[in-house]
């Protein structure tokens, strides 16, 4: 029942990390750093421990109207590691 449990809290922790990612990706500030900070929140294993602390400043970016660049989108595949959110930022910056 626990590891269920966890497995839930774990693939929303995901889900999360994807719309965070795609919010960047599509320019929205604002849904990146909540998705980043539930992603944080519902993380059991530590895999988004850091997440939110790499949005911030590609949000602050977005804010000021500028783009992010590659070594922007390579600090959050530094942070998530090589997976396959690292395939959907390779797909976003493209």
């Amino acid at each position: 029942m626990y590891e269920s449990f966890v497995g839930q809290r774990q693939r929303k922790a995901l889900t999360a990390a994807e719309k965070a990612l795609r919010a960047l990706g599509g320019g929205n500030a604002a849904r990146a750093r909540k998705a980043a900070a539930q992603a944080v929140d519902l993380d059991q294993i530590g895999v988004y421990s850091g997440l939110d602390t790499a949005v911030a400043p590609l949000a602050e970016k977005l804010d000021r109207g500028e783009a992010i660049d590659d070594a922007g989108w390579d600090s959050l595949i530094a942070v998530l590691g090589l997976g396959p959110l690292s395939g959907l930022i390779d797909e976003l910056r493209s």
